[in-house]
């Protein structure tokens, strides 16, 4: 058991199903007070039921005070899981774009808004941002998808680095593919780069807890996305070259 959630209030967004729905449970087992949140009220009150929870469905950007009123006036963790998986270059629609920053970016942003001054008060809270590999490095053919989830990275560190003097814990998980429907939904790219490694939500949700019990920001739930962040630092041009054989790889099989 880890005791840092032990009886936490927490709420997790986006977790009707996939790699929310596992989370939801991992709390739920480490003996969380657990709220479930997900656009889709059935999945949400399904999950929440499952594991002794409280579903509290809707917009992720508009729950933190019903779900805090639902934990009993306190959140002591909150998972920013909920996303949106948007392909297409820069000629998406401006519409595919705006939606992207609001669920991947703002509604993190709005929920911190929202937390941080009951837990700078207090001196205690944590912070865990669903992100993605895409978020530290890139995905093909999803433009909205990878520049988003590099701004809810940023906004993720952002956090940490300023307030974890004042007890504020951040955690960025960042996986590659994870057997979700977002994962099938991927198409082609996300068979080609994503389905060869892909994991299952509840390898995420372990990783998550070992950082937590090792107190680490970054979460990578793929160990080898480290290499490839480090390759991506140290030679960047190579790393592009690397990136764009790929790309012409996915563009041949089309």
């Amino acid at each position: 058991m880890v005791v840092a959630v032990q009886d936490a209030g927490v709420v997790v967004t986006g977790a009707g199903g996939g790699i929310g729905a596992a989370l939801a449970r991992r709390f739920a087992a480490e003996g969380a007070r657990v709220v479930v949140n997900d656009l889709d009220a059935v999945k949400a009150r399904t999950v929440a039921d499952e594991i002794g929870g409280i579903a509290v469905p809707g917009d992720a950007s508009a729950i933190v005070t019903e779900a805090r009123d639902a934990l009993g006036g306190t959140v002591d963790v909150y998972c920013a899981n909920a996303g949106l998986a948007s392909g297409g270059t820069e000629a998406a629609d401006e519409k595919v774009w705006a939606l992207a920053w609001d669920v991947n970016v703002m509604a993190h942003v709005r929920a911190a808004q929202e937390l941080l001054p009951a837990w700078l008060e207090r001196g205690s809270g944590r912070f865990v941002s669903t992100v993605s590999a895409a978020g530290l490095l890139t995905m093909i053919g999803a433009a909205p998808y990878s520049v988003t989830k590099h701004g809810a990275y940023a906004f993720a560190e952002w956090l940490s680095l300023t307030y974890r003097h004042r007890g504020i814990k951040v955690h960025a998980i960042c996986p590659q593919g994870v057997r979700t429907d977002m994962l099938t939904a991927s198409g082609s790219a996300g068979e080609l780069v994503l389905t060869p490694t892909a994991i299952d939500p509840e390898d995420v949700a372990e990783a998550l807890f070992a950082g937590i019990a090792e107190d680490r920001f970054l979460i990578l739930p793929h160990p080898e996305v480290a290499g490839y962040y480090q390759a991506r630092a140290a030679v960047p041009d190579r790393w592009l070259e690397n990136m764009n054989h790929i790309q012409q790889k996915w563009e041949a099989a089309q």
